[in-house]
């Protein structure tokens, strides 16, 4: 069996660009899956949001993002990369962190750069650890993926909205010389920055589209031709599942009964019809 790394490599060696709607729970990534993407990314924002009801401000737990990843990894077959905030500690935790992420069945783990307690990275207050502490997560774990993890390592700064532009650029570059397999530069400002930093940095690269955030948003044609690998959409089905549930509370208040997906297709959805399935084949077997 291909492990979910090795599935991720894959995706990363051919020449498309990867569109990556991202996930909260094993219900979203399945129906990612199902809709037909080839790779999903476990938000950070969104789990605190759907898990705890908290905004992604370091309040949710290593333990509580690996349980929430367990359950995603073991519900689909695509790939799945793991937010891992800062890494929960100092080099040490980010090792455990990383071996954590990679037990739990990520293809790859994201840690930052960002101070604790981190923020939503196109939210005010951000602030971000010195260079050697930065550089110094990334070596451990790379360290960690050499001594063992088979996950990848995505390596992100929010350096651009503390320091510049030119110092989260040192630090991507530097990221990747120390060997993370995906680059991320969050919350790049025109479409000039965007440019320099897929012409500057070596290896895959990933851009973050946020509606109504700070980096411009591009169309599929457009990164691709910048040099972006991945793109990531981290909110959009967090956003439509509030948006729809909003809706349908405010109906029934009024008396009315929303009109969505019917209990048949939610059934099959849910995989009601195949365990059904499932559990005949076995009762005949066994009659036999």
């Amino acid at each position: 069996m291909t492990s979910p790394r090795k599935k991720l490599e894959t995706l990363l060696s051919a020449p498309q660009l990867l569109v990556m709607p991202c996930c909260y729970d094993a219900l979203t990534a399945s129906l990612i899956e199902q809709a037909g993407f080839s790779l999903t990314f476990m938000s950070g924002f969104a789990v605190s949001a759907a898990r705890l009801g908290l905004p992604d401000t370091g309040l949710i737990s290593f333990g509580e993002m690996v349980d929430q990843g367990r359950s995603i990894c073991s519900r689909v077959n695509i790939p799945v990369i793991g937010d891992a905030d800062t890494g929960y500690g100092n080099a040490l935790n980010i090792k455990r962190t990383i071996a954590g992420y990679a037990g739990a069945g990520f293809a790859c783990a994201m840690i930052e750069d960002q101070l604790m307690p981190k923020r939503c990275g196109h939210t005010q207050g951000k602030q971000v650890v010195e260079r050697s502490e930065a550089l110094t997560r990334i070596r451990a774990a790379v360290d960690a993926r050499e001594e063992g993890a088979d996950i990848l390592i995505m390596a992100r700064t929010d350096a651009r909205a503390t320091h510049g532009l030119k110092e989260a650029l040192y630090r991507c570059q530097a990221f990747a010389d120390l060997g993370a397999d995906i680059i991320f530069l969050e919350a790049p400002e025109s479409v000039a920055e965007m440019e320099r930093f897929c012409r500057e940095i070596s290896g895959p690269k990933m851009a973050n589209m946020l509606q109504h955030g700070k980096t411009p948003l591009l169309s599929h044609g457009q990164l691709a031709e910048i040099g972006f690998k991945i793109v990531a959409y981290p909110l959009t089905l967090l956003s439509a599942a509030i948006s729809a549930m909003q809706q349908a509370l405010s109906d029934l208040k009024t008396g009315s009964y929303p009109d969505h997906l019917d209990f048949a297709s939610l059934r099959e959805l849910i995989g009601f019809n195949e365990y059904d399935r499932q559990q005949k084949r076995y009762a005949e077997e066994i009659m036999e």
